[in-house]
């Protein structure tokens, strides 16, 4: 192990190092290293304390908390909320219990033993909100949660916040409020008090998204113009297709079903936009709506064959609109409808207002009359233009661009241009994007301990499924500095939440595994780098790799070649009256990565873990499907061998199972019987050889 200044030892029998504990009063709390001195120095600068103590207290196994003793007349919740703006939030008390004195053995020193136990503000009996900016806070915070009430003290994360819900609440905080707080914020003053604190000293909000007027020539966003080289350099092919696939079975009213593509169609400038070049540069050519749906008659055998077709179209983004909506009718009102959107007109989040749009527009023309729903307030050709705006010129040190292009050059000095994996085969010159999947999945139980895990080092589940990957990699041979990709909605405006467009953004995490360091150092190193990562992810990937121009390569993904995705959810279906609807299994798989893992939560009704279900998407031009599933079959042994034991060293985390274990120890079993023989013999034995 790596001892530290302050660590207490003594040489063990066998000449070993033993580690006792420490010299000072330093503790360990869900993976941070904590001085609790530092944190009675805070607590006594308060007006009212006269003396404070701090502990760590485990009332329950497991659980261990920061608790503070004070005596004084000091109000404990203005010493929680003082503290919470002075200190990071794991150096902020669980509890602060007032007593009349502080207890002492017989030596003098606290006596630790004879003080009371404390009693935890449960939710939500705590304070009310004082100020109005807290009232409103309170509210925001209930709206993204999607429940009743929250109040002042309640964390976001302990009432079920992730990652990606933090990235809305600060979104739906600058349109309340007017002001930029930071991912990094949320997660350190998770609390309305704490945002509510932030907010009087945070910068006034950047201009909102807004429908401005358009210029003759409409640019591509940055995303789109990455789909755009790439469709120039590769030509027409499947791989960036977006495939909805639904059966449907019913009396299903096809001309309303019709119409109702067509008015989504309508709605969605998006779904109808192609690319032109102008002037040598590419530009957005939206075209009027017209008929979206294709009806074929097929025979029921032939339904995965042509579905399979229809997904794998190929769309020449010069001349296709980027929405094809095809209905096989096999007959006796039985269909499936197979809607393939490119990528350059819509993303995952997209899926959601996409069927809830049809939805309604197809209720509304089976009753005899158009859609009427409130219109859009921008299109996507306004946020294009707002994008290029409210970046800036990456030559002009001041823009946001420039700012944060210093930090992904610095975030990604000196990272490894691709990982080595387990492959099978030889990376091919150009890669056949051709893929196959495995299926992951992790029981209740396990999941349990996954959130447990995460609520125990202020980490969130996905922050857990990064480490995981990452050192199972590691042990895979990939070294211990390992890249991983993942995407972020990017819809950082909601504005844009209701509209189908091309807005994910893709980010690098990096994973630094050097020295051997234990599972919870490693959430540690996690959680800085993600929040920091996220803090910076207005800078669009396609301008990420053209400004850092990585060493270019035609066969493997730029700067990673793993890519995670942890989803809260799947848009649900549409709902057609009359007529039932569920998915239809088929459509080609298509490996952008070398490998991509994808995780989904799954929660029973009263909000309990009830398992994650998931894949694993593998370039088939690399691996063998034994070798995939012997992936997704590590993996699950690393997660539970880092959930039993946080603190054991990444060397010591378990990859491999017992029965390969003794098969290695076999192999390595080179015993081979000898007769004894003196020195002497030996030497009259070489004499006689080489006289």
């Amino acid at each position: 192990r790596l001892y530290r200044t302050g660590d207490l030892v003594r040489w063990g029998g066998g000449g070993d190092l033993e580690f006792l504990g420490r010299t000072d009063d330093q503790v360990k709390v869900r993976g941070f290293r904590v001085e609790p001195g530092e944190v009675e120095a805070a607590i006594v600068a308060k007006p009212g304390v006269v003396r404070a103590a701090v502990v760590v207290r485990e009332d329950v196994p497991g659980d261990k908390r920061l608790v503070a003793y004070v005596v004084g007349d000091a109000d404990p919740a203005g010493l929680a909320a003082g503290l919470a703006h002075e200190l990071p939030g794991h150096l902020v008390p669980a509890a602060f219990v007032t007593v009349g004195e502080l207890p002492l053995t017989v030596n003098g020193k606290l006596d630790r033993r004879a003080l009371p136990a404390p009693e935890y503000a449960a939710s939500p009996a705590g304070r009310a909100p004082r100020t109005p900016r807290e009232e409103l806070l309170c509210g925001v915070f209930a709206e993204v949660l999607g429940v009743a009430t929250v109040g002042v003290d309640d964390s976001f994360f302990d009432l079920g916040g992730h990652s990606l819900l933090a990235t809305r609440l600060v979104s739906r905080i600058r349109t309340v409020l007017g002001v930029e707080i930071g991912l990094r914020q949320v997660f350190d003053r998770p609390t309305p008090a704490g945002i509510a604190a932030l907010a009087d000293r945070a910068e006034t909000a950047r201009p909102p998204v807004a429908a401005v007027p358009r210029p003759a020539a409409l640019p591509l966003s940055f995303a789109q113009q990455r789909l755009w080289f790439l469709d120039r350099l590769d030509g027409a092919n499947p791989t960036y297709n977006i495939s909805l696939l639904l059966r449907l079975t019913g009396p299903l009213d096809v001309p309303a079903l019709a119409e109702a593509v067509t008015d989504l169609a309508g709605r969605h400038e998006s779904l109808r936009t192609r690319f032109a070049l102008e002037d040598g540069e590419p530009v957005q050519r939206i075209e009027p709506a017209g008929s979206a749906l294709t009806v074929v008659p097929v025979e029921v055998g032939e339904l995965p064959r042509s579905v399979a077709a229809a997904t794998a179209y190929a769309f020449d983004l010069g001349a296709d609109l980027p929405l094809r909506a095809t209905l096989f009718d096999a007959g006796q009102d039985r269909f499936v409808l197979a809607v393939v959107v490119h990528h350059s007109a819509g993303d995952g989040w997209s899926m959601g207002p996409l069927w809830q749009d049809l939805s309604i527009a197809y209720a509304a023309r089976t009753a005899g009359r158009a859609p009427d729903w409130e219109p859009l307030p921008v299109q996507y050709a306004d946020y294009a233009l707002w994008q290029r705006d409210a970046l800036g010129d990456a030559d002009d040190p001041r823009s946001v661009l420039a700012g944060q292009l210093r930090f992904w050059r610095d975030a990604l000095a000196g990272a490894p241009a691709e990982l080595a994996l387990p492959a099978d085969r030889r990376r091919p010159a150009r890669p056949s994007h051709r893929g196959a999947v495995v299926p992951l999945r992790l029981g209740a139980d396990t999941h349990d301990r996954l959130r447990a895990l995460a609520r125990a080092y202020d980490v969130t589940v996905f922050m857990v499924f990064q480490a995981v990957v990452a050192v199972l990699l590691s042990r895979l041979g990939a070294g211990t500095d390992i890249p991983i990709g993942t995407p972020v909605a990017g819809r950082t405006d909601e504005a844009l939440d209701d509209l189908v467009g091309f807005f994910v953004n893709t980010l690098v995490l990096r994973t630094d595994l050097s020295g051997d360091p234990n599972f919870a150092e490693v959430l540690h190193r996690v959680r800085e780098n993600t929040l920091a990562v996220f803090e910076h992810q207005d800078v669009p990937f396609e301008r990420l790799v053209e400004e850092l121009a990585p060493e270019r390569s035609l066969n493997r993904h730029p700067l990673f070649q793993i890519m995670l995705a942890v989803r809260s959810g799947s848009a649900t279906p549409p709902r057609l009256p009359g007529v039932e609807v569920e998915p239809f299994p088929g459509g080609e798989v298509t490996a952008k990565f070398d490998l991509e893992f994808t995780f989904s939560e799954i929660f029973a009704d009263g909000g309990d873990a009830a398992g994650v279900e998931g894949s694993l998407v593998y370039a088939t031009d690399l691996f063998d499907e034994a070798t995939a599933e012997g992936i997704a079959t590590r993996l699950g042994r690393v997660l539970d061998g880092v959930c039993a034991d946080p603190d054991a060293r990444i060397a010591d985390v378990p990859v491999l199972s017992r029965a390969e274990l003794d098969e290695f120890a076999g192999w390595n079993d080179t015993v081979v019987p000898a007769r004894p023989v003196s020195l002497v013999d030996l030497f009259a034995s070489s004499v006689s050889r080489w006289p």
